[in-house]
């Protein structure tokens, strides 16, 4: 039996391993303030990659980056009574802006210091920036408006969860006035599909996209679209959204325009964001029980160098045949990019530091002792295939030359190896034959094991009809996810009201 590194497995307890891993892999912690982390150097790091790729993503489709206030002011929330409605229960509000002494050796606010307004700490930003696009917008040549802000955002969550469900998280949101329904529309779709490619070919997330149905859409929207990923465990995971709000904040924050023809007009708009919950999709997905596995696109270091040093006079030729592997990886390009090489030179054993990169997740992990240094070759451990047919550690001995004209193809292939995994489980786990709402059940009945997504027949129902099929499902831990764009046609009859079905939807338990 293969002795993991980590002391909890999948199996034996999901939500405990995925804590475990955030540990071990020192990707966060907690503040001391409930729903709110430290995210350490490598968890941050994970999160600089996701950003600055998907920053630059966003940047090629014509979109500018800029910045709004943390605080904003109540009343421009009671503009929007629907959106207000959606965030009410989770909003942090600030009421005071001193303390003083409350006599006992604390502190507390001062009674003549209240605001004249209360100011909301940022749970979205789709009312500040509103306000400032009705003073952006007065023409049609002022259209498209398209900003993007990389930001964090407060939602009071009642129960937490490192990466995936957090009081405060760190996301980018991205807000756009068009002229016509057409291209507000058009772009909702143009970020939705910015999305869907970044999450696969960046952090190698197979995730099916489509629309949310009425009872999920964001406050506030028309139509709501999503990405969302299925973890190890069979739940669902919302990765990415992409709203068409249509007139409605325009209206309440009065978004107008002069048209071509001199006529006053609405804008359309459209609100679109991915988070931090990116990262505990990733660990989710490619996880394993010996710790994180880091696609390259998103390692902070896709190559991890480490010196085995015995406190000998041959420690310095060691660290110097190190810092030349070093430079001779940094001349060449994996993704287009400077391959990202580390030289950990920590005053520690050897075997701790491989471990501790295995269990961070580092892509490839190169050993460097006496022998090899001789040799002029390298040992190598590819954290996508850690272990041998035998149950022993794969650590293979190549030839520096050849390790190093391979490298950039060695992380393509882990890229490509670690979304194939993810892929083939994602697809084995999505059932299409389930026809009534007793085979609903029976596919879900297994409470410890999640079966995945359930694709059925869906009429569409709305109001009341809608309202009873939510309260179904909550009954058995389900939601609806999704209509996936590349769905079959509809051909039979809705398994929640068997009226004649218009399309496909996605049935899961979720994070």
């Amino acid at each position: 039996m293969i002795k993991h590194a980590l002391s909890v497995t999948r199996d034996a307890n999901f939500a405990e391993w995925y804590q475990t891993v955030i540990t071990e892999a020192d990707l966060a912690e907690e503040s001391g303030v409930r729903g709110c982390m430290v995210i350490r150097p490598w968890g941050y790091g994970i999160w600089e990659r996701i950003q600055r790729l998907l920053d630059d993503q966003i940047k090629a489709t014509g979109h500018e980056n800029c910045y709004f206030p943390l605080f904003i002011p109540l009343s421009y929330f009671e503009k929007e009574a629907e959106h207000v409605e959606g965030f009410a229960k989770e909003m942090a509000v600030v009421t005071h802006h001193r303390l003083v002494s409350d006599g006992k050796g604390g502190l507390m606010p001062d009674p003549t210091a209240k605001l004249e307004e209360p100011l909301v700490v940022r749970p979205t930003s789709e009312t500040v920036i509103g306000t400032a696009f009705a003073r952006w917008v007065q023409s049609w040549r002022d259209l498209p408006v398209l900003i993007n802000q990389w930001a964090n955002v407060v939602r009071w969550e009642m129960r937490t969860r490192m990466f995936l469900r957090t009081t405060e998280f760190l996301w980018q949101e991205g807000h756009t006035a068009h002229a016509t329904e057409a291209e507000a529309r058009e772009e909702t779709l143009k970020m939705l599909e910015v999305y869907r490619a970044f999450a696969e070919e960046c952090v190698a997330l197979p995730v099916v996209a489509g629309e949310k149905p009425e009872n999920e859409r964001f406050p506030g929207a028309v139509a709501t679209y999503s990405i969302e990923a299925m973890m190890q465990d069979g739940k669902a995971l919302q990765a990415g959204t992409s709203h068409f709000l249509g007139t409605n904040f325009a209206s309440a924050q009065n978004i107008r325009f002069q048209n071509a023809d001199g006529q006053l007009e609405l804008a359309q708009t459209t609100s679109w964001g991915m988070s931090t919950r990116m990262i505990g999709g990733l660990i989710m997905v490619h996880g394993d029980d010996d710790g994180l596995r880091v696609p390259p696109r998103v390692a902070p270091w896709q190559i991890v160098i480490v010196p085995m040093l015995r406190d000998q006079p041959e420690d310095a030729a060691i660290v110097e045949y190190c810092k030349g592997l070093q430079a001779d990886l940094a001349k060449f390009y994996a993704f287009g990019e400077p391959v990202r090489a580390l030289l950990d030179q920590r005053p520690a054993k050897a075997a701790t530091k491989r471990w501790g990169w295995v269990k961070k997740g580092a892509p490839i992990v190169i050993e460097v002792g006496g022998r090899d240094v001789a040799g002029d070759n390298v040992s190598v451990i590819r954290r996508d295939r850690l272990y041998r047919e035998d149950g022993k550690l794969d650590s293979a001995v190549v030839a520096k030359v050849d390790f190093v004209g391979a490298a950039a193809a060695t992380l393509g292939e882990i890229q490509t190896a670690l979304f194939a995994e993810a892929k083939a489980r994602l697809d084995a786990n999505i059932a299409r034959d389930v026809n009534d709402f007793a085979g609903l059940e029976r596919a879900f009945a297994d409470t410890v094991k999640n079966p995945g997504f359930v694709e059925v027949q869906w009429a569409k129902p709305t109001g009341e009809a809608l309202d009873q099929v939510v309260e179904r499902l909550k009954a058995l831990k389900l939601t609806l996810r999704n209509v996936p764009m590349t769905a079959l046609p509809a051909d039979g009859a809705c398994i929640f009201t068997g009226a004649p079905a218009v399309e496909r939807v996605l049935v899961g338990r979720s994070y």
